[in-house]
């Protein structure tokens, strides 16, 4: 079921170590090709709900990752924004707990 599905984070290791806070897995990477890597073998991964990409790195690979939810409609890719990014302050946990609807 969806309730036992896992949560990837992919990104930077502020990104990932942000939302390792949170109770969730991460994927360290520097490059959007890494991203683009991780998220590719994710998403062969049957256990894997919610991949949580660093929209620093998603913009880069956008048209790969459109073309992946098309294809795939699980796990579900969703980016959010990297720290330093367009939000100054970022809260993972609150993000989290919207895309799950807890709390």
């Amino acid at each position: 079921t969806i309730v036992d599905m896992k949560i990837v984070a992919i990104g930077g290791r502020p990104f990932v170590t942000g939302l390792q806070l949170a109770g969730v897995d991460g994927k360290e990477v520097s490059t959007p090709e890494e991203a683009l890597a991780n998220v590719k073998d994710l998403m062969a991964t049957p256990d894997i709900g919610l991949i949580i990409l660093s929209d620093d790195l998603e913009k880069n690979i956008r048209t790969e990752v459109s073309e992946i939810r098309l294809n795939q409609p699980v796990p579900i890719i969703y980016a959010v924004p990297a720290p330093g990014g367009k939000q100054e302050k970022v809260q993972y946990r609150e993000i989290v707990k919207q895309m799950l609807k807890i709390g």
